[in-house]
């Protein structure tokens, strides 16, 4: 599940799915994906205790307190609200956006519909870098379970003096964003930087079932992301695609649940919703008159203070209660838009959109007349409001570049790539080994080493058939691949086998060693499994390969079936470009001029439009970790080096280093080219629940604190109470 959803086995999905829907169902408000995760991921009890029956460290929560200025804290942060006695332990179960421009019954200034955070006014998007917005948010009480919550009577009093909650039972905090590209960052990667900073301790904590550590091999930042982000889509994947379910953005909520509401006469039900449905349609609508048109009309409406006007709505809105009707309400709205209307626009001539899903709980805009307006996807949050208070004056557009199609640069260091090694020469064989090169692949054939070519044309000729013999333990070989007759051409020092036929899972970079009988015609083949698998970007690899010539020649663009630029987007261009023509170090790392990337990428200056998106590609890959920034330098002549030399120009560059990580097979996995199922399943290690009365041995005590150490706690810690610690281990075999 670390290598995200389409990697996860069918069966376990269905168990996760399972698990899931329980949990959305035994939640009284929406589960966003983010919970989601921290029920699977820190183990939440459907049997009424929550997170009260997992280890969790209370002391690592974060502290806010009601109405001051507060570090950022996204949905399913677990925090400890200040109060004056009693602290509250919550977990960050929904918010929003909470601007006090937006009036009691949801009306709301255009500016502020898709404004950026730190905005002052329409058109003054601020200038402080580290912005601030207002937030609410809404904290489940009783997450942790009846031990760790406070009595209603309690929750009560706090709700009433509205000292550290608000009389809903929410959190209203002044949130300090540390940089404007903060304040726009999606929930999930807003949570996994919460959880790798923030909350760092309670992430690798050892008292979790399964350390993400432990899951990845690795307490390496890097390592630790591209896990995290992979259980976080396992988990998005799996909400999504269950039939029990509806989702609002990034929370789920059971369909039952929609069904009932639908069905409810009372406040907040079915016929409150279509009261809010037909106040968003028909908000921008003019009065009719005699004479004359009437202007154009758009009205902003938020839709969380909107319900707040509903009769006896009230004391439904408290606690999580608002968070499961609003996002009931943008589901309900979102339907009738999609059902009712052509892309948003209705029969009254009105056009209902999403312009802004954060702000007030969804900011809704309906405009008259809406056929004036091209159309598009009436659910994507398009920011009008924000946008149409912008006075600078329209920019005509230039008259459009003629986009190039990239060039298929030949690799400048290709002789030199992967040479062939002689192992042994001797009276009775010719061994040598070569990485397997992309070309190899293409034109079905492989160089044979000067010896080996000198021995074969002295005693055959220059033209023998040659019997390949393949050996590739652990992988999958047809026989008419194992066994192969092929035609060797042979010079004076080169020679080829020609006509080879590659099996399928064979890669450029993968190690072949090569054995020839003196004298024979027989050449035998050869690939070295690893200890472990390990997983280098896409690829997991069990067999021992050529870092260079895996980076080089493994690239987006490239199979057995080709090899060319031609028709990949801007991402995969960017992650060829620097693959193919970077700096190359050994263990296989490669560095490109970030200036040059254009050129290098289509071998001539591109149209401005292909440069800014190549330039908005490098940013996506930075961010997401697939490639990293590094500094270099250039000399007089242009040349780039890396390191950077001394009383040379500076110069940025990006580059790729190829992520090594090992692969933890699945339980009772088939291993390619084996027979049949393995019973060999690996086991990390783990905490486990003791029976009453029951207690560790010093042995587990021990072994505990060395896997802390592993974690990245020096002194260790102790074992929880009621606890034993399970080493890792196999079973079967």
């Amino acid at each position: 599940m670390t290598s995200g959803y389409d990697a996860v086995p069918d069966e376990d999905r269905e168990l996760l799915l399972r698990y899931l829907e329980a949990v959305v169902a035994a939640r009284p408000a929406p589960v966003h994906t983010v919970v989601a995760f921290n029920a699977v991921y820190f183990g939440y009890d459907l049997g009424g205790d929550g997170y009260g029956a997992s280890p969790l460290r209370l002391d690592d929560f974060p502290v806010i307190t009601f109405g001051e200025s507060a570090p950022a804290l996204p949905v399913g942060s677990m925090v400890c609200v200040a109060t004056g006695s009693d602290p509250l332990y919550a977990e960050i179960v929904y918010k929003e956006g909470a601007h006090p421009e937006v009036g009691a019954l949801g009306d709301v200034p255009p500016w502020v519909s898709g404004a950026p955070a730190g905005a002052e006014g329409p058109n003054s998007p601020g200038s402080d870098p580290a912005p601030l917005r207002r937030e609410l948010l809404v904290p489940d009480p009783h997450a942790f379970g009846p031990a760790l919550s406070l009595s209603p009577a309690q929750l009560h009093r706090m709700r009433t003096r509205r000292r550290w909650i608000n009389g809903d039972g929410h959190v209203v905090v002044d949130v300090c964003y540390p940089s404007r590209e903060a304040s726009r960052c999606d929930d999930l990667t807003a949570y996994a930087d919460h959880l790798l900073t923030t909350a760092r301790a309670q992430l690798l904590s050892p008292y979790v079932p399964v350390s993400l550590a432990e899951l990845v091999d690795s307490t390496d930042a890097d390592y630790l992301r591209a896990g995290l982000l992979g259980l976080l889509d396992a988990v998005r994947g799996v909400l999504n695609s269950c039939d029990m379910l509806r989702t609002w953005g990034h929370y789920a909520m059971t369909r039952a649940s929609l069904a009932d509401c639908w069905n409810d006469t009372g406040p907040l039900g079915g016929d409150d919703l279509r009261s809010l449905v037909a106040a968003v349609e028909h908000a921008a609508t003019p009065a009719k008159r005699r004479y004359g048109l009437t202007a154009p009309v758009t009205v902003y409406t938020a839709v969380g203070p909107r319900l707040r006007g509903f009769p006896g709505a009230a004391e439904l809105l408290k606690g999580v209660g608002y968070a499961a009707a609003v996002c009931r309400a943008n589901v309900t709205l979102a339907d009738v838009v999609q059902r009712d209307s052509d892309q948003g626009l209705f029969e009254n001539g009105t056009r209902v959109s999403l312009d802004d899903a954060f702000e007030g709980g969804g900011v809704w805009r309906s405009h008259h007349p809406g056929d004036a307006e091209p159309p598009g996807d009436p659910l994507a949050s398009a920011g009008c409001g924000w946008m149409s208070t912008t006075t600078a004056p329209p920019v005509p557009d230039p008259e459009p570049e003629a986009e190039v199609e990239p060039v298929d640069l030949p690799l400048a260091d290709d002789a030199t790539l992967g040479p062939s090694e002689l192992l042994r020469l001797d009276g009775n064989d010719i061994v040598w080994q070569l990485p397997l090169r992309l070309a190899h692949l293409i034109d079905g054939r492989l160089p044979l080493h000067p010896q080996a070519v000198r021995e074969l044309r002295d005693a055959h000729g220059r033209r023998p058939m040659i019997r390949l013999e393949l050996d590739h333990p652990g992988g999958t070989l047809e026989a008419p691949e194992a066994v192969q007759d092929v035609t060797a051409e042979l010079g004076d020092e080169e020679g080829w086998l020609t006509g080879v036929v590659w099996p399928g899972d064979l890669f450029p970079g993968l190690m072949l060693e090569l054995c020839l009988p003196r004298g024979g015609t027989v050449i035998r083949m050869t690939t070295t499994r690893l200890d472990e698998h390990v997983q280098v970007g896409d690829r997991v690899i069990g067999h021992c390969f050529d870092p260079c010539v895996l980076t080089r020649e493994d690239v987006p663009g490239s199979d057995r079936n080709g090899d060319t630029a031609v028709g990949l987007g801007p991402r995969k261009l960017v992650m060829r470009t620097v693959r193919r023509c970077g700096l190359l170090t050994l263990d296989g790392h490669a560095l490109l001029d970030r200036s040059g990337l254009p050129y290098a990428a289509y071998g001539r200056l591109p149209a401005r439009a292909q440069t800014v998106a190549l330039e908005s590609a490098v940013a996506e890959l930075l961010a997401e970790r697939l490639l990293e920034p590094a500094l270099g330098s250039r000399d007089v002549w242009g040349q780039p080096h890396f390191p950077a030399r001394d009383g040379e120009r500076a110069i940025p560059l990006i580059g790729y280093r190829p992520a090594r990580r090992r692969v933890i097979r699945p339980w009772g996995g088939t291993e390619p080219g084996g027979e049949g199922l393995h019973a060999i399943q690996f086991v990390p290690g783990h905490l486990r629940r003791l029976l009453p009365g029951y207690s560790p041995s010093e042995a587990q005590r021990a072994a505990f604190r060395e896997y802390c150490r592993r974690l990245g706690k020096a002194d260790g810690w102790d074992l929880p109470e009621g606890y034993t610690f399970v080493t890792a281990h196999t079973r079967g075999g």
